[in-house]
């Protein structure tokens, strides 16, 4: 087996890919990252790989040959604060930057498996992997957006169903509300969950927004997913290099924020020998308690998602994947453990 490099390597989904890898055995890995924010090396500190190189250099050096033959890129490097306004640096980080590595890959025969991001579909109320639907609201969801364009323009539209071996793979992956492990430097960009675990370990109680966009307090819906059904699909199309295209990666389930609250409080109340309470009784003791939308957000957010995963099925990929109860609730056990 050739090597694998993984980009955003400290980061949350790029080091549990170099995990996912490393159970099965895989550690001729070169991790690529910015460590500028030193404390992100704690996301690799546990992990196997056989070359760290930093962000600023790999991609040139890439492109020049310099690591010898690379199996594939699992491309996860972007930057992911949605709340960025700075449009020059977020394209030339998430667009340009992406259209050298593919070029670079092609150059060398090397697979690209990339983060794309739900966020491409922005004000839509459809999430299938088609131009008619793409509305990003902000520029990070642009920037993801423009990566994918040039990729069918570059691949050929159909690249999914027409885009053979010889080719090489390109895979992007539609990512949408992920939670898990090893997301704890990502400050206000962090899962939900994250968040909510760490409000009741200090204040014995959960935030939600109350009723906007026609729905009820807590009650706007998401498609959330664990990590390890990220790093299933992932490595399910590393076993399978003759497939090619755009595909969401959610769970196909929509699951209101009550949901993600409910999981994390009664989680926390397990872990202290209590029994579990449904969503009415943790609001009535003030276990959950719902906040005025923010103005900042009015516009600018998405009130319902869910993947279509027409498309990721038809490939045969048939995962299975967890609900925001199961998930959340070994997640949340996981965080306590760390603490």
């Amino acid at each position: 087996m050739n090597r694998i490099v993984v980009t955003g390597a400290a980061g949350f989904i790029g080091s549990n890919i170099i995990k996912g890898l490393n159970e099965r055995g895989i550690d001729d890995i070169i991790a690529v990252d910015d460590l500028t924010q030193g404390d992100k090396f704690l996301n690799l500190a546990d992990l196997q790989i056989s070359d760290y190189v930093d962000a600023d250099v790999f991609y040139d050096t890439f492109a020049q040959g310099t690591y010898g033959q690379i199996e594939a890129v699992f491309h996860e490097g972007a930057c992911s604060d949605t709340m960025e306004s700075n449009g020059k640096y977020m394209l030339n980080n998430n667009y340009s930057t992406s259209v050298g590595l593919f070029h670079a890959c092609q150059k060398h025969h090397t697979r690209l498996l990339y983060a794309s991001s739900a966020a491409t579909y922005g004000g839509s109320n459809t999430f299938r992997e088609a131009p008619a639907f793409e509305r990003p609201l902000n520029v990070y969801g642009y920037s993801k957006l423009l990566f994918d364009q040039r990729m069918r323009r570059e691949c050929g539209v159909d690249f999914q169903r027409s885009r053979g071996n010889d080719q090489g793979q390109v895979v992007g992956f539609r990512y949408f509300n992920v939670y898990g492990p090893r997301e704890q430097h990502k400050g206000r960009m962090a899962s939900v969950a994250f968040h909510q675990f760490n409000q009741f370990s200090t204040e014995a109680k959960v935030k939600l927004f109350g009723e906007y966009g026609g729905y009820g307090p807590g009650a706007q819906m998401r498609d959330f997913i664990f990590i390890d059904d990220v790093v299933a699909v992932n490595l399910w199309f590393f076993d399978h290099p003759g497939q090619s295209g755009i595909f969401n990666l959610g769970t196909g389930r929509a699951q209101p924020f009550n949901d993600v609250a409910t999981a994390v409080v009664n989680a926390m109340r397990g872990i202290q020998g209590l029994d579990a309470l449904s969503l009415q009784s943790m609001v009535s003791n003030g276990q959950i308690d719902y906040i005025t939308f923010p103005d900042a957000l009015r516009g600018k957010y998405q009130c319902h998602t869910q993947a279509d995963l027409t498309a990721l099925r038809s490939t045969g990929c048939d995962h299975r994947f967890v609900d925001v109860y199961t998930g959340v609730s070994k997640y949340v056990n996981w965080l306590a453990s760390k603490h």
